[in-house]
């Protein structure tokens, strides 16, 4: 299994690896990583990896077999052998704005307390779908609602639960496409607020910025119907 770094501080930007092997598809597999892959609609993290004469430019990275995480090369290049000692440099801008970006969901979640049914997270703006029949009356006053809670700089924080805990309290999960990933022992669960000023408590094993604060002002975006029920939200960062 690779080491997941982001998992443990998701600010740290650099860090050492060791390369374990390749996957067939010539992506880089290593035993510790700084880079986020592609997983629960957040896209997998790019930028640089180097070494005592050479370095790649890295396009993604991606789950692969037995918990390994594979560093996806931009282009064809003449990678070093398993074994080599590498550098790992993130493109902090895009990771930090996807952070940014998740968070803000999160709070969507919040403000348009219904099932989710989708969603995808980019480095300027995301969307969830909802279960959502009957579109909002009033987008100025989800607007300031959201924005409101981002104001109120609330710490974001995680912790753990056992798999049987979170069968135990279904209602943490929100999402009614894709349930948490389980058979591990435990589930990672991201909280927004302490005490009272707990506002949302979700299984998650995305990103997030530290501080609500971080995220920055957001606009919602236009609400999209998609099929019969759902629809479509969209949260854009403003800088």
């Amino acid at each position: 299994m690779t080491e997941l770094l982001f998992r443990m501080d998701p600010y740290l930007r650099e860090a050492e690896a060791v390369v374990t092997g390749y996957t067939p598809e010539g992506g880089i597999l290593v035993d510790r990583t700084v880079f986020y892959p592609t997983a629960g609609g957040q896209p997998g993290d790019s930028g640089q990896v180097i070494w005592a004469g050479g370095s790649a430019a890295i396009a993604t990275a991606v789950k692969a077999d037995a918990g390994a995480v594979a560093l996806v090369p931009a282009e064809p290049v003449a990678l070093p052998p398993p074994g080599t000692r590498l550098r790992q440099v993130l493109d902090w801008e895009r990771r930090h704005r996807h952070m940014r970006v998740h968070t803000a969901l999160h709070l969507l979640s919040v403000v348009i307390p219904l099932p989710v049914t989708g969603g995808q997270i980019g480095a300027d703006k995301g969307r969830l779908d909802f279960d959502m029949p009957d579109p909002p009356e009033d987008i100025d006053a989800l607007n300031s609602q959201l924005n409101a809670l981002i104001d109120r700089d609330l710490p974001v924080t995680d912790s753990w639960i056992t798999d049987d805990e979170l069968l135990a309290n279904p209602g943490l999960v929100k999402t009614m496409s894709v349930m948490p990933p389980m058979g591990q022992g435990r589930v990672r669960l991201v909280r927004i607020g302490e005490g009272a000023d707990q506002v949302d408590l979700q299984p998650c094993g995305g990103t997030h910025v530290a501080r609500t604060g971080e995220i920055g002002r957001v606009e919602i975006g236009k609400i999209e119907k998609k099929g019969r029920q759902n629809r479509r939200v969209a949260v854009i960062l403003s800088d």
